[in-house]
């Protein structure tokens, strides 16, 4: 396949995320399932998509500053087309500067025939500019400044500038944009965290080791993970550190009743099952039946049969299973601002307003999943995003109005360093490369 194919499909994905509020890895892996693609040409879709949503902010104000026209009126697909070409010319410098315009100029003909003499007017403009984007109108404006370099919307900016120091949140800006890296859960149920070493360097892959969870390694040279056959054995699980911590934290025994109330795709579900020793039961629900499936196919491949699942609107309180659970994990629908650098389009697609009712939402939960928990039990609350409002904020109104609930104090040497002033764990991308994360465990008295 060339790579005028490769950036169509490129195009597509992007077009998709935009139009439909697809996720980006779901569009991605949409678009290249059944096709005959090259490896270089996956990487090079991969790396066009995620570069043009990580930095859409600045591409865009570049591109509004060479063009006549104004952004609103450009036609979205060829907006998309400039996006990828003023990418490729800043950040890929291996691609000549003439191919990136003549392939953008031959995209734009079939989109639009009349956008060609725009489209090869404007790059040629740019390039002969050295692809200089000049920011000094907006440097005496803060906000306006962070949010076009660093490419996240101006009321997350502000918002966060009001939240953190203005150094922090320059760090946090910043990490959002970076790759993360690809970090797996060794599945001691099958092998031994070194043995699992040895048969993935036997692949060519770099590994090392995690931080804070012991059967946690991170990743480099992977091309294709599912083919490798120590994936297919079910040996590991792909999650970050930070959800590993979930799991750890809410310190399942062997032979425990445990309920996750908010459980699909089951990457904490099986970690529970597998910290069991595959011994207990684990209760997983969702609301969507698709979404249980991927709880099903994840648990046969690790060889887990502990997890039963139920279909089940976590907002409706089930009277037959209240008082039941010595463990109940709420990992919560959020913002999902802690994982922007996997899903960056998330800095597009939320308001503030999401935040607020998803607050709502999440303390909703909260207060039912509380009540399945046994007197002397554990109830775990967790997010993947930063925002205080959907973390402290929920937990501390939780505690308020149920007194029957404590903070309970976490004991594991090798997380200890992670805990804050108030219990707490949160974790930032921009402090120890993990996803950012809410942790709060917590204890039912009577």
């Amino acid at each position: 396949m060339d790579k005028v194919n490769a950036r169509k499909i490129a195009l597509d994905i992007l077009n998709d995320i935009e139009d439909n509020k697809a996720y980006s890895n779901i569009s991605i892996r949409k678009h290249l399932r059944d096709k005959n693609i090259s490896k270089v040409d996956k990487n090079l879709i991969r790396e066009l998509v995620y570069g043009v949503l990580e930095n859409k902010i600045y591409l865009d104000y570049g591109i509004r500053s060479y063009s006549k026209i104004r952004l609103k009126k450009i036609d979205k697909s060829i907006l998309n087309v400039l996006r990828m070409s003023f990418y490729q010319l800043i950040y890929l410098d291996k691609i000549p500067k003439f191919a990136v315009v003549d392939e953008a100029v031959n995209m734009s003909k079939k989109i639009n025939f009349r956008t060609k003499g725009f489209v090869n007017a404007l790059l040629r403009n740019f390039i002969r500019n050295d692809l200089k984007i000049n920011l000094d109108k907006i440097k005496n404006d803060e906000i306006e400044y962070l949010s076009v370099k660093y490419s996240h919307p101006r009321w997350i900016v502000e918002r966060w500038l009001k939240e953190f120091e203005k150094d922090f949140t320059k760090d946090l800006l910043k990490a959002n944009n970076e790759t993360p890296k690809l970090t797996i859960r060794t599945n001691t149920l099958k092998v031994e965290r070194n043995n699992l070493i040895n048969e993935l360097k036997d692949e060519k892959i770099r590994v090392t080791e995690c931080t804070h969870v012991n059967e946690g390694l991170v990743l480099e040279g992977v091309s294709n993970l599912d083919k490798l056959k120590a994936f297919k054995e079910g040996k590991f699980q792909v999650q970050d550190e930070s959800s590993m911590l979930v799991s750890k934290i809410l310190n399942p025994k062997a032979g425990d009743k445990i309920l996750d109330i908010c459980s699909a795709p089951g990457g904490k579900a099986t970690h529970m099952a597998q910290i069991m020793n595959n011994r207990g039961l684990i209760v997983a629900r969702d609301i969507h039946e698709h979404k249980l499936k991927l709880i099903h196919e994840n648990a046969n491949r690790l060889g887990i049969n502990i997890i039963k699942t139920q279909k089940w609107d976590a907002t409706k309180l089930d009277e037959s299973q209240v008082n039941k659970y010595d463990k109940v994990l709420v990992d919560a629908p959020c913002s999902g601002f802690g994982i922007i650098r996997r899903k960056p389009e998330l800095k597009y697609n939320k308001t503030s307003e999401d935040i607020e009712n998803i607050c709502e939402l999440q303390l909703e939960i909260l207060n039912i999943a509380s009540k399945y928990v046994k007197a002397g039990g554990t109830l775990v609350y967790s997010t993947c995003t930063i925002e205080k409002m959907e973390n402290d904020l929920v937990v501390e109104e939780f505690l308020g109005s149920n007194k029957n609930f404590i903070v309970e104090k976490i004991k594991d040497e090798m997380i200890l360093e992670l805990v804050g002033k108030k219990g707490f764990i949160n974790l930032y991308p921009n402090m120890g490369k993990t996803d950012g994360f809410f942790i709060a465990k917590l204890k039912k008295i009577t």
